[in-house]
């Protein structure tokens, strides 16, 4: 079974509604990495001149290969990340391996038809 790994980077307000959105498009789970802070196309400054970094999550979310595009726009619509600048951005990186998951390939070979060779 094929594999991608879908990261998305959300405001940490975002993070549950994007979850459910992916569990709802057939992910089977999601790793999250809190308090992640990162740049924008522009430098926000606040008071002081300091810039402002505002905590994100990221959501690394292993996608069986054929469910990626699903996956992709529900996490799409639910963090609202094409709306604005700033309002997060996800990508899908191939995945070449993985390990320690048996028990969701058996559930997805339940719920999806075999690959055709």
């Amino acid at each position: 079974m094929n594999f991608k790994l879908l990261m998305a980077f959300v405001d940490d307000d975002k993070t549950d509604k994007v979850l459910e959105a992916s569990r709802a498009a057939g992910a089977t789970g999601a790793t999250i990495i809190t308090n992640a802070r990162g740049q924008g196309l522009e430098k926000i400054i606040g008071i002081f001149g300091l810039e402002i970094l505002t905590p994100r999550d990221v959501l690394l979310i292993l996608v069986e290969a054929r469910r990626t595009d699903t996956v992709l726009t529900a996490v799409r619509q639910a963090g609202k990340l094409d709306e604005s600048l700033s309002t997060g951005v996800a990508l899908v990186i191939d995945v070449e391996q993985a390990v320690g998951l048996t028990d969701h390939i058996h559930k997805l070979a339940q719920q999806v038809p075999p690959e055709a060779d």
